[in-house]
């Protein structure tokens, strides 16, 4: 008889409230797996702003070494309020995203019951779609620099890095993402082909050729300027979106606030053959740290996203399944911090007990 596969977890709690929410999605997994007897290792490692004000690290290369060998990272979150902005974004969140080749950020947008829209007339059943993002190209590779910084004649240069493989693998990706999802199977390239004429015309013929090989997966496009307009207007025509780097990262936060804020948005950098990394989208929230009125849930949905993508789709769904449970019940009043009703380790205790 085969043994089961240990799935080896590493945890970042990171900074502010960060470990307080993911507390509470441990809790959600660590019943999950009693529940479905999966095996597993948890790794908790301490990067983040605290660590950098001690020793200055803010990734050791011995830690980098043993973050390639895990199933799986699971991350709170990362900013502090005494390290300059940028600093450990950079140093860990994109460092960690480049050097594992998670060429995928992964980004459902979905309202659940319950939950508060901001837009008018517009229900769970119109807003539930995926944003695919290129993660490791584009304006985020760090190519540029300074010319004559600091005076009047200053040059700054930001170059989008595209290559043909980036593109195509990430492209393929979401083809596959759209036709086993089998909701509307419909693939929206959002873009800018009319002014950012070389890296999007790159896009737009490798979607055209990429499509060729997925004949049951309908095909659009739509400028990002345009996008954003219809995701307010008319979020239930999107079914899968894919984009580049940086307009990935503008409209999935258009995202989280139609479908009720960062508290419920829930993302994953994906490399499909290596180490994926899930994280709760909202930042560390410095300001309510240790006081147990955070919202967990974003946390929680990371952790149903982790199970699926390791392979265990239906025990990733009872995640979902319990969340939707906890917002129909109306035990939580709101998704805001202070004001939710119930306190960060209630709700992960609900949840847990609901798994």
């Amino acid at each position: 008889m085969s043994s089961q596969k240990t799935y080896r977890i590493a945890v970042i709690p990171g900074d502010g409230t960060g470990p307080e929410v993911v507390n509470e999605g441990l809790k959600v997994f660590k019943a999950l797996a009693a529940a479905e007897s999966i095996p597993y290792d948890l790794t908790h490692y301490d990067l983040g702003g605290e660590r950098y004000k001690k020793t200055g690290e803010i990734l050791p290369e011995s830690v980098l070494a043993e973050l390639r060998t895990v199933d799986a990272i699971y991350l709170g979150a990362i900013g502090h309020p005494d390290v300059k902005p940028g600093i450990l974004e950079k140093g860990l969140l994109l460092r960690l995203r480049f050097e594992l080749d998670q060429y995928i950020n992964l980004r459902p947008v979905k309202l659940y019951p319950n939950v508060p829209c901001p837009l008018k007339d517009k229900g769970p059943k119109d807003i539930d779609f995926v944003v695919v993002r290129e993660n490791t190209e584009g304006l985020y590779t760090g190519a540029g620099g300074f010319m004559k910084k600091g005076t009047p004649d200053e040059v700054a240069t930001q170059e989008s890095i595209n290559t043909r493989k980036g593109v195509e693998r990430c492209l393929r990706y979401a083809f596959n993402y759209t036709k086993q999802r089998a909701k509307a199977k419909k693939l929206t390239l959002c873009g800018k082909t009319n002014v950012l004429t070389y890296a999007f015309d790159l896009w737009e013929r490798a979607f055209y050729e990429v499509a060729k090989d997925y004949p049951d997966v309908k095909t659009d496009y739509a400028h990002v300027d345009a996008t954003c307009m219809w995701m307010v207007k008319n979020p239930e025509w999107f079914d899968v979106i894919v984009t580049d780097n940086i307009f990935g990262d503008i409209i999935t936060d258009l995202g989280a606030m139609i479908q009720g804020g960062m508290g419920i948005a829930a993302g994953g950098n994906i490399n499909p053959e290596g180490v994926s990394m899930f994280e709760p989208i909202g930042g560390s929230a410095p300001k309510y740290t240790g006081q147990n009125v955070i919202n967990p849930l974003a946390a929680i949905c990371a952790v149903g996203m982790m199970i699926e993508t390791l392979g265990k789709g239906k025990a990733g769904k009872r995640v979902e399944s319990a969340v939707v449970k906890l917002l129909e019940s109306g035990k939580m009043k709101s998704l805001d911090a202070g004001k939710m009703g119930m306190s960060t380790s209630e709700i992960g205790d609900w949840i847990a007990a609901n798994i």
